[in-house]
């Protein structure tokens, strides 16, 4: 046999039907996807006081809506506040919906071998924004969003890619909690309006 390798290859007793899946997968996406909700309403997207700020997510692979690819959530930054300092691998593009404000960029150099290995450069960029602007983060850019009005929110919506994190390149970082983070903050109507006109700060 070639190379001599047939005792290798020969051995093993375990038998899947891992091609069998993706045919069975194939065949049964239209009927999985006409179950996900192609519109979704205010209600159903879930708020969430996370380590980056007050957000609402819009789409996200665990909400069961069409989307394959990407994930969005709105984001709120109260009154004169800012948002969490984070770094990611994924782009993101950022819609400002309402209010202005600035981002802080600072650019890292990356090594991908056996590992992922990052380091900050020592600059840092400040990019002015207000509402009808988009924001651009490359690769790997730590970034945090301020607001710069003391009276007035502002509102974000964020999108990322889910490829990286479906490669295995989910080097999410949070490197800084936005001001308002409270893990035990009950979010709803009541006390997002709150947050809205800066009368509510989290408990440290």
């Amino acid at each position: 046999m070639a190379w001599g390798e047939v005792d290798a290859w020969l051995k093993g007793g375990a038998s899947e039907n891992l091609y069998q899946r993706l045919l069975d997968e194939a065949r049964d996406a239209p009927s999985r996807n006409g179950r996900r909700k192609k519109v979704v309403k205010p209600h159903e997207m879930p708020w969430e006081m996370s380590r980056q700020g007050l957000l609402k997510h819009l789409m996200n692979e665990s909400m069961g809506t069409r989307i394959e690819t990407v994930d969005a959530y709105m984001q709120i930054i109260p009154p004169g506040s800012r948002s969490g300092k984070h770094r990611h691998l994924a782009e993101e593009c950022v819609y400002v919906i309402e209010g202005r404000g600035y981002d802080i960029h600072q650019d890292c150099d990356v090594e991908i071998t056996d590992t992922f290995e990052w380091k900050p450069q020592a600059e840092t960029k400040r990019f002015e924004w207000e509402a009808g602007d988009y924001i651009y983060i490359p690769p790997n850019t730590i970034h945090q969003h301020f607001n710069a009005d003391p009276a007035n929110p502002v509102r974000l919506i964020s999108s990322t890619a889910r490829i990286f994190r479906q490669m295995g390149l989910n080097t999410l970082d949070q490197l800084e909690d936005a001001p308002e983070f409270d893990p035990y903050v009950i979010l709803n109507e009541v006390t997002v309006r709150q947050f809205l006109r800066g009368e509510r700060k989290a408990v440290k």
